[in-house]
């Protein structure tokens, strides 16, 4: 997967003017660059090699900037959900790197068809470590397996590549089933706890625009 780049002079309030010309400004960062690079890439090519890769995929950054990267965030508007800016993590082949593989539901269970229970997602994704191209780009769970409102499928459980590590505790529970009569109670209303004041943490390091 590839995504052409350009080395990017504009900053501030001028990235405007790239955006309304289909161009998002973007930040490459990491241990293996010696600093922050700023690029620009299409906006259309972006979003082509981001629903292609995910957060997961490695893609490689061509033109100016020959480097494999992983999308690390995307920041939208808030209004026209129109992508804004880009943060890339620059990785290498030769090193492992830790990603959150989202989970992905297979098949049908049979509890489900009697609609008194439901499929409960308990996380929706699993920290793993692996070299970049080794990454999965989702991982499956077949659902049929659940037979009985006492069923669970656990970490230990999902089917993982075998160059992937996982880092998560593998006894933690994924799916659980949930009685639908459980939905329609409400919890009691309890008065909210007063919460202190706490100073946002010093970012001093600008990754966007």
């Amino acid at each position: 997967m590839k995504l052409a780049t350009k080395n990017r002079d504009i900053v501030g309030k001028k990235v405007k003017n790239l955006r309304k010309e289909g161009i998002i400004p973007a930040v490459v960062y990491g241990k293996h660059i010696d600093q922050p690079v700023k690029i620009s890439c299409l906006k259309n090519d972006l979003l082509r090699v981001y629903k292609a890769s995910g957060y997961t995929t490695p893609v490689e950054l061509t033109g100016d900037l020959d480097q494999l990267v992983l999308i690390h965030t995307l920041q939208l508007d808030p209004i026209s959900d129109e992508i804004i800016t880009a943060d890339f993590l620059a990785v290498s082949r030769k090193e492992k790197v830790t990603a959150n593989i989202p989970l992905v539901l297979t098949g049908e269970s049979q509890v489900e068809k009697l609609n008194e229970w439901r499929i409960q997602l308990i996380k929706d994704t699993v920290e793993v470590e692996a070299f970049p191209q080794d990454l999965p780009h989702q991982i499956e769970m077949d659902v049929s397996a659940i037979q009985t409102l006492n069923d669970v499928i656990f970490i230990k459980d999902l089917k993982i590549p075998s160059k992937v590590e996982v880092i998560d505790d593998l006894e933690l529970p994924v799916i659980t089933v949930m009685s639908l009569s459980e939905d329609a109670i409400e919890p009691e209303e309890t008065e909210a706890p007063v919460a202190e004041e706490t100073p946002a943490p010093d970012s001093t390091e600008e990754k966007t625009e």
